[in-house]
Parts: structure tokens; C-alpha cells; sequence
């Protein structure tokens, strides 16, 4: 029988890639404070998986303190765009902004995972995919952002690979989990082993 996991993470699609995936887990979001971490970790020229790595320990080991030998997974996912790291819109005008950047280009959404356990981290993996858009004229993107909710626009990035966001692609390389925000086949590999 497995033991349940806790995820520090508020983010449904994580939640339910665990539940397809027959992972029981209970959700305590880390309430981490990414910006200011991100802010920092930019400043020192970090690349754009070692902030997703930083952000993905970050969140498992502060949820983990508070957890006594209970296993805590950790989630961040970014873009990184030629070295750029571009981070989830605020807004829709940010969204359009984003969307205007990758467009056209090829770019890498990096996705990583920690575990950790009473306050430190005991595993971690780190997936990349790789996506090209397609050419779009301003007005094709801003026809593309009023057909996504609110809901999937700030919980996926800019695009929902597995809704909508598929057409704004050419081609698609890597591991559509990790697209999603969480390399579940990993972690699925690492429990089996160690529980």
C-alpha cells in the first residue's frame, strides 16, 4: 500500500496528473513567495532550470518542516526562451505580451521536481520539452487568449497543451506531463522504489 504524499502546491493540473496516476495525496500549498525568490536567483544570473529546481526544493522543504517524515513534493515549471525566463501572466495583456514573445520560435518549458522529507530535500528531477510556434499575426493571438479562461491562462502558462494551446504549435518534443508541470512517470518511479 502507498503512502500518501503531500503536495505543496495549490496548482489543480499537478493535483490531478497525481490522481490519474493513482498517486493519493493530500495538498498543502507552500504559499512561497516566487517573485521574490525568481528576482534574486535572476539577479545572480542563475539559468532558467536552476530557478525552476531552487522554486521546486524551495516550496517541498518549507511544507515539509511542518510534516513529520511524510513525504512533501515540490512543483515549478517555467519557460526558458533563448536563456530568458518568462514567468506566468498576470494578466492578459501580460499573456498577449508572452505570447507575442514565443511567437514564431522556439522555446523549452522546463519542469522540476523535489521530494523532501522533515525539512530537506531527499530527491529531485528536472524534464525539459521543447515547443515551436507557429507564426501569428497580433489579432490570430488576441482571437486565441479570448477562447481561454481565466482559470487555464494563469494555471497553465499561456497555453493548455492539452485544450486549446496544441494549435499554437508546429511541432511538440518532450514528455506532455512535464508540459503539464509535473514529470509524473519519475516521481511514480522514484515511490515505487522508495516506499
Amino acid at each position: 500500500m502507498q503512502n500518501k504524499i503531500i503536495l505543496a502546491s495549490k496548482s489543480k493540473v499537478r493535483k490531478e496528473i497525481l490522481d490519474k496516476n493513482n498517486i493519493n495525496c493530500e495538498v498543502k500549498p507552500s504559499n512561497v513567495d516566487e517573485d521574490v525568490v525568481k528576482d534574486s536567483l535572476i539577479k545572480e544570473k542563475a539559468s532558467p532550470e536552476i530557478i525552476s529546481k531552487n522554486l521546486a526544493e524551495l516550496k517541498a522543504n518549507k511544507v515539509s518542516l511542518n510534516q513529520s517524515d511524510q513525504l512533501v513534493l515540490g512543483a515549478d515549471s517555467v519557460i526558458d526562451l533563448d536563456g530568458e525566463l518568462i514567468s506566468k501572466p498576470v494578466n492578459r495583456e501580460q499573456a498577449l505580451v508572452i505570447l507575442k514573445k514565443l511567437n514564431g520560435k522556439k522555446h523549452h518549458l522546463i519542469s522540476s521536481v523535489c521530494i523532501s522529507k522533515n525539512g530537506s530535500m531527499i530527491w529531485n528531477y528536472t524534464d525539459k520539452a521543447e515547443l515551436a510556434m507557429k507564426n501569428f499575426t497580433e489579432e490570430d493571438l488576441k482571437i486565441y487568449l479570448s477562447k481561454i479562461s481565466d482559470e487555464a491562462l494563469y494555471a497553465y502558462n499561456v497555453y493548455q497543451i492539452e485544450g486549446e494551446g496544441r494549435s499554437l504549435f508546429v511541432s511538440i518534443n518532450g514528455d506532455e506531463d512535464t508540459i503539464m508541470g509535473l514529470p509524473v512517470k519519475k516521481i511514480r518511479e522514484y515511490l515505487k522504489t522508495n516506499q
